[in-house]
């Protein structure tokens, strides 16, 4: 970063990237080179939610063979793994691309890109008959209409909370801010 006159970095990648947003925090931390990091808002529970917040994926497994027996796996197919052992529940697995590591030995993998509405969020859930929803706490809008109809059909959503930020690191939830803090020290170089 030196070599490139790298004056500072904005680690704008998916709010679960923890091991870039690590990686990023120890290159700078070497070199001396301020890190900010931009990450939207994550989600908040609302009336009628029912959430029930999580450290991590081992814990989510853990704690998902309390709550219900069809269960709707959202969480990517980098996490599925942590569920594979669990031969008492069904899971309904939606990602994007095939997972490449064990799954459970019940369960229906749905290939699909988002955004999706409420209405076929709901589909999918009566559809399957989904008791419990498992997601990690990513915000936006594009993946939150699962959120709303498990809400509107009563379903408990086991939310996996962010990983933690590196120590030292700022952290904004707004392009804006992220401009203002590169002005700032863009200002300061001159």
């Amino acid at each position: 970063m030196l070599q490139r006159q790298i004056a500072a970095v904005v680690d704008a990648t998916h709010p679960f990237a923890d091991t870039i947003t690590a990686n990023a925090a120890i290159a700078c931390r070497a070199a001396g080179i301020p890190l900010l990091r931009l990450s939207r808002p994550g989600w908040s529970a609302g009336p009628g939610d029912n959430w029930l917040r999580v450290a991590d994926l081992a814990a989510a497994a853990e704690r998902v063979t309390e709550l219900g027996e069809r269960v709707f796996l959202t969480i990517g197919r980098q996490g599925v793994g942590a569920f594979a052992g669990l031969s008492e529940q069904w899971f309904l697995i939606r990602a994007i691309d095939p997972p490449e590591t064990d799954l459970p030995p019940h369960h229906e993998l749905l290939l699909a890109r988002g955004p999706f509405t409420v209405e076929a969020e709901a589909e999918i859930l009566a559809g399957h008959r989904v008791d419990v929803v498992v997601t990690k706490d990513s915000g936006g809008d594009d993946t939150a209409a699962k959120l709303t109809a498990a809400r509107q059909a009563g379903i408990p959503v086991l939310m996996i909370d962010r990983p933690a930020v590196p120590p030292g690191t700022e952290v904004v939830a707004e392009v804006g801010d992220a401009v203002e803090w590169l002005r700032r020290r863009a200002n300061n170089h001159r």
